[in-house]
């Protein structure tokens, strides 16, 4: 049985605590008429709202305590407790995870664009366990839970990041019937509302319907001009939820029509030089407001995403399962940016102690016209066994997968005037405004088979021991046609069309062990090993003939492997969890340039390596608490430093992060609580720029919740994030001429409705 799990099912608690008080009174009332009969105890587990017992997916057998991984499991209640709308929102509650990277050079990275453990993780983000494309800000109004999987994942997924995935879980219909929504008014001028249904159709036959729906219009605070407009809606049928064979068939449209931000120049930030040495006063200019928008008011960001899912569950017997899962998804951006690159040459300084005559060129007009489709099904078997006297947890699948992606080039962007440095004008008049495909495309598919299996031997219950195993047969196929240049084809008109075609295929082979004893029932001590490959394209769909490119199709797969021992406790009746674990991450077959003979080989290799600590659940039944603290050293092996700085770390990685929250529930229904977050300080990587900051500074930031029970059917939240409304910089581009702006203080005030 599915259930809704949310924080305003309080009158479903309330009830269920009647039943059970009363199932306990009848064993009273029965013994009283016959003492003979035997005494009846009745006992329920209260479902932790902070802490889950397992991950999502089917493929991690075993609970959280026993699983040879780090894990981070972000619930429902947490994301609404800290008033979450994204998956970047509720990533924050993982340390060391975020949106650190603002793009390369005059481009800005739209959607979640995450980094986790010192690589891009955005390629590695799954819904039900399906991986999925596209370049949009993910809504949480249909997501149940956050799975964070720590660690090289290519036994769960098949190619991938190098450090790990992220996994959104879904909302599905249950035998419940319920009705909530809520609305959301704060800072930034934001309009949010959301409603999840519930309705049941059949207890006998086990059918249900459920119905989530959102729309939003908002600002983003401390920024003008940037915008977040979007709606989405996703019913979800169940039927047989009573039976062993159970279907779901899931739906989600999400629609986006943003203004994208291209960041504020970097000048008079800590670290800042000039980057012209006849203009020294550069380099004690002061900052700009951080609230300025250098684009044009006619820049867009318009998505569409649409998902339907179906997935059969079947029940052999109570230690055999059969879970099926088809779906086919497509998402299409049409985004343009008017964007800036603040070079000595861009910016124009006439009087050096006049800045409203200071001006910034903004030529770089920065437009995707892209559209991704995935097309795939996953058979999983799941047993449970007893072989050669020996407890087994199996699970075996096979996994066929369709991914394309094309993206076409636009002319008649448009021209705009400089900007007034100081001052920008976003309304400024632009001409031959018109975007229009001209010809310019890329076509990339990747077509994969995959087969994989998973073990968890239990040789005692002290003592476990797990295996895995994935084999992908991957094809990609590339096509494009791009523009001649002078320097690219001399012997070609300059315009001309020169055609692309280029294709690769083969076979990957990962694998994950493990080995755990377990002190007590509820703890553990284990060590792992894992690996993942990312073959050329693997993350992009895009192959390169250049000697330079790791999308040459004659490099190998990039190779990631890595070791981890931890321990695991769950504590205070299994309320609270404790987790500690040290790591080494190695990826090797980097593509990189030998400085002798100048040809490229792939002989550079990435260390990461560090401690991770979490604390998630309750320490008394009022009293909720997540928490996690990482500390990551990261180096270059084998190949050039890759930080603006000449350190040898790996950019845009903080050395130590820390997030937490809490929550406790007062009498006569009010609720408190409060977070705090620290990200240590980014080192940007390197393209020649000069003058800009070669790393951010770190930074703290707090948060404040309170939330009070009006009636049974209303409560009202308020939320304060950055309370003490601190300046910090949240994310840099490559080059460090542009930067995006930490949120300032905001507050939103939200009312819960429930029936």
């Amino acid at each position: 049985m599915v259930h809704i799990k949310s924080r305003k099912h309080k009158h479903a608690r309330f009830n269920l605590t009647i039943a059970a008080a009363t199932a306990m009174m009848l064993p009273i009332a029965t013994q009283a008429a016959d003492p003979s009969l035997p005494e009846v105890k009745i006992t329920a587990k209260t479902e932790n709202d902070f802490k889950a017992d397992k991950a999502s997916s089917p493929k991690y057998t075993q609970p959280l305590v026993d699983t040879t991984q780090t894990v981070t499991v972000i619930k429902r209640e947490l994301i609404e407790q800290q008033g979450a709308l994204t998956l970047t929102d509720a990533l924050r509650n993982t340390p060391g995870v975020g949106a650190f990277f603002l793009g390369e050079n005059g481009s800005t990275n739209t959607g979640d664009a995450i980094y986790m453990r010192g690589f891009d993780t955005s390629s590695s983000i799954y819904v039900d366990g399906v991986r999925d494309l596209g370049s949009i800000s993910r809504d949480l109004f249909n997501i149940e839970q956050v799975d964070v999987l720590k660690g090289p994942a290519g036994t769960d997924g098949g190619r991938g990041a190098p450090t790990g995935s992220v996994n959104l879980v879904s909302k599905q219909a249950g035998l419940d019937d319920a009705t909530f929504g809520s609305l959301t008014a704060g800072s930034g001028r934001q309009k949010r509302l959301t409603a999840d249904v519930n309705k049941l159709i059949s207890a006998e036959q086990g059918s249900a319907f459920r119905l989530n729906v959102m729309a939003q219009d908002s600002e983003v605070p401390g920024r003008n001009e940037v915008k977040n407009k979007r709606w989405g809606v996703a019913p979800s049928l169940a039927f047989g939820l009573k039976s062993p064979t159970r279907f779901y068939i899931n739906y989600l449209h999400v629609q986006q029509d943003n203004v994208p931000d291209g960041g504020v120049p970097t000048l008079g930030l800590p670290g800042y030089s000039t980057p012209d040495v006849k203009r020294p006063f550069l380099a004690t200019a002061p900052r700009v407001d951080s609230r300025n928008f250098y684009g044009s008011a006619t820049d867009f960001d318009k998505v569409t995403a649409d998902m339907l899912t179906g997935r059969v569950e079947h029940d052999f017997n109570d230690k055999v399962k059969l879970i099926n899962t088809a779906r086919f998804g497509k998402t299409t951006q049409h985004y343009l940016l008017t964007s800036f690159m603040g070079t000595a040459a861009n910016l124009v300084t006439p009087s050096a102690t006049d800045l409203s005559t200071w001006t910034l060129a903004r030529g770089t007009r920065t437009l995707k016209d892209q559209e991704n489709e995935i097309l795939t099904n996953q058979t999983n078997l799941v047993a449970d066994l007893e072989l050669a006297g020996l407890k087994h947890s199996l699970l075996g699948g096979v996994e066929l997968t369709s991914e394309k992606q094309n993206t076409w080039g636009n002319d008649n962007l448009g021209t705009l005037p400089v900007a007034n440095f100081y001052n920008p004008n976003p309304r400024d008049t632009i001409t031959g405004l018109n975007p229009t495909r001209n010809g310019v495309f890329s076509r990339g598919s990747t077509s994969t088979v995959s087969a994989y299996a998973f073990d968890t031997i239990k040789f005692s219950p002290e003592w476990q021991a797990n295996a895995g195993v994935r084999i992908d047969h991957y094809s990609t196929d590339y096509s494009a046609a791009s523009l001649s240049t002078a320097t690219s084809n001399p012997t070609l008109p300059v315009g001309t069309l020169v055609p692309t075609n280029l294709n690769m295929a083969g076979n990957l082979v990962n694998v994950k062990l493990g080995a755990l004893y377990k002190p007590t029932k509820d703890s553990s001590i284990y060590a792992s090993y894992s690996t993942s490959k990312q073959p050329p394209g693997g993350s992009n769909f895009a192959l390169s003939t250049s000697a330079n490119s790791a999308a040459n199709p004659k490099f190998d797969p990039q190779d990631t492997k890595n070791m981890e021992i931890g321990t695991k406790w769950d504590l205070l009746e299994q309320k609270l969890s404790f987790t500690a674990a040290i790591y080494r991450t190695e990826v090797s077959n980097e593509v990189v340039q030998n400085l002798t003979d100048l040809l490229y080989y792939q002989t550079g290799k990435k260390r990461v390596q560090g401690v991770e600590l979490g604390v998630t659940g309750a320490i008394n039944r009022n009293w909720l608490v997540s928490a996690g603290y990482a500390r990551m050293d990261t180096s270059v092996e084998s190949g050039p430093v890759v930080t603006a700085s000449g350190i040898n770390n790996l950019s845009y990685t903080p050395k130590q992060s820390f997030t937490g929250w809490t929550s406790y529930q007062l009498p006569m229904g009010l609720k408190i609580g409060g977070g705090a977050r620290f990200v240590d300080a980014l080192l940007r990587g390197t393209d020649g720029a000069i003058g800009t900051p070669a790393k951010t500074e770190a930074y703290w930031v707090f948060d404040a919740m309170a939330s009070y029970a009006v009636s049974k059917n209303l409560d009202l939240q308020l939320n304060i994030n950055n309370i003490a409304d601190k300046n910090y910089v949240a994310a840099i581009n490559k080059s460090g001429y542009r930067y995006t702006p930490g949120t300032p203080r905001t507050v939103s005030l939200t009312a819960n409705v429930k029936f």
